[in-house]
């Protein structure tokens, strides 16, 4: 008795260790944007460990998500009007990702059903944006989709399948583009490790991504002293004009 009461109060963990486990990292964990800063390419890298060392015999997929600070947002639409483009309708949005990249060793639609991406927000149309004052969800959607082509025509959001390498059924690593005008903050490097449709194990990592330097100071004086900043930046600005237009009237 006293033997199988044992077991029984182990059960939990026994059952435990025998589920696959991710072991990740990135390549970069702090990124320091300066003046001359083009971008940077983030190697993300792992390991997948087995119960007892076995690999099975169908591999499991991998996924990568990288995802950046949630913000909200207002979307606004264009209209042309008398041959003016003006703002015309606008939607808001609780919390969209500023940055969302997702890397995967197989198509998307082949390893996961459209509620299982949902769940975990793989793949940028499944993204979670949460509209606030969209009265019908034609405008809901019209917006969402308008916001999504508009942070992809700037390399805020990508999709690479087939873009995760998987050796011997075990180690795996991806390459995914941070671009040169990308918002600062935390972000999280998310891997999901994928078998017959369903997330058997997932694993996540922070990366850092901050200005430093003269960009840093600048970020911070707008933050911390908004109304001397905007004073300072008006009369920069007046005061470069009217240096050129010195310049421009000498010569």
């Amino acid at each position: 008795m006293k033997r199988i009461a044992a077991l029984a109060l182990f059960a939990p963990t026994l059952l435990g260790a025998a589920k696959p486990v991710l072991v990740p990292d990135v390549s970069q964990r702090d990124i320091q944007i300066v003046y001359s800063f083009t971008g940077a390419e983030l190697l993300l890298f792992g390991a997948i460990v087995y119960p007892g060392g076995r690999t099975p015999d169908r591999p499991a997929d991998i996924a990568v998500v990288v995802k950046g600070p949630v913000e909200p947002i207002r979307v606004r639409e264009k209209q042309k009007v008398a041959g003016i483009w003006v703002n015309a309708d606008s939607a808001s949005f609780r919390s969209a990702p500023s940055f969302y990249a997702v890397a995967t060793s197989r198509p998307l639609e082949q390893l996961v059903d459209e509620r299982t991406a949902a769940i975990y927000e793989l793949g940028i149309r499944n993204l979670q944006l949460s509209p606030a004052d969209a009265d019908t969800p034609d405008k809901a959607n019209r917006f969402e989709n308008g916001l999504v082509d508009l942070r992809q025509r700037n390399n805020l959001y990508d999709q690479q399948p087939g873009a995760v390498r998987i050796t011997d059924g075990v180690l795996y690593r991806a390459r995914i583009r941070i671009p040169a005008r990308v918002p600062v903050g935390t972000y999280t490097a998310e891997t999901f490790l994928i078998q017959d449709g369903r997330v058997i194990a997932a694993a996540v990592r922070d990366i850092n991504i901050q200005k430093s330097g003269f960009e840093q100071y600048v970020a911070r004086a707008a933050a911390d002293h908004g109304f001397i900043y905007g004073i300072v930046a008006v009369a920069l600005s007046i005061g470069l004009g009217w240096a050129a237009g010195a310049l421009f009237r000498r010569f």
